[in-house]
């Protein structure tokens, strides 16, 4: 159990380390309106996956209960969709981009709730922790919904820990990033072997 959550808490934290539209939304924030502007925009986003985790557990855990086979499958789709976004992260620009021109200044109030809704309404998120999470369960005696919710905890607090990081290290991060334009490619194949590896485990 200790194994697989450590291994699941290191692959969220290679994820939520790699550029994406989450980190490169608070970094500019932070970077624009301050710090604080930036932990709020975090704390929205990572409310925003409580959502996603409630739905996940309980709709995985109702397929479950009706159908192992079924289940199987979905772990299956869930390979096969982590070897395609290692495929677009292969295919996709190393070079680390970011820019805070036109960026609206908000309220912390405000950006908290941009944070939220941005993700909650992205239905790729749903996405991905259908694909994730199902990888890394632990347990046969436990409640499937209370494992997804381990997960899910552990997936917030890790990815809240980095992306508090951005936001407080935001100026001293975009200038390490404007003179180390190659971290953008180390960043891109830990991401590519982290989904590989995933997609592995369960093809293999």
């Amino acid at each position: 159990m200790l194994e697989t959550l450590l291994s699941f808490a290191l692959a969220t934290a290679t994820l939520a380390i790699s550029p994406g539209p989450d980190n490169i939304f608070v970094l500019t924030q932070s970077i624009v309106n301050g710090k604080k502007f930036g932990l709020a925009t975090v704390a929205g986003l990572m409310t925003g996956c409580i959502v996603h985790t409630t739905l996940v557990a309980f709709g995985v855990s109702e397929v479950i209960k009706r159908n192992e086979n079924l289940f199987f499958v979905i772990k299956l789709f869930g390979a096969g969709y982590l070897l395609y976004l290692a495929y677009k992260v292969f295919k996709s620009d190393a070079t680390i981009t970011f820019s805070t021109d036109n960026v609206e200044q908000k309220s912390t109030t405000e950006l908290f709730k941009t944070g939220f809704w941005m993700n909650v309404l992205n239905p790729k998120v749903t996405i991905f922790f259908l694909a994730f999470f199902p990888q890394f369960l632990f347990s046969k005696d436990i409640s499937t919904v209370y494992q997804f919710y381990v997960l899910g905890f552990v997936f917030i607090l890790v990815s809240f820990i980095i992306f508090s990081l951005i936001a407080v290290l935001a100026g001293s991060i975009s200038d390490y990033i404007k003179q180390h334009q190659k971290v953008g490619v180390y960043l891109k194949w830990m991401q590519i072997i982290v989904f590989v590896a995933i997609a592995g485990l369960i093809l293999l």
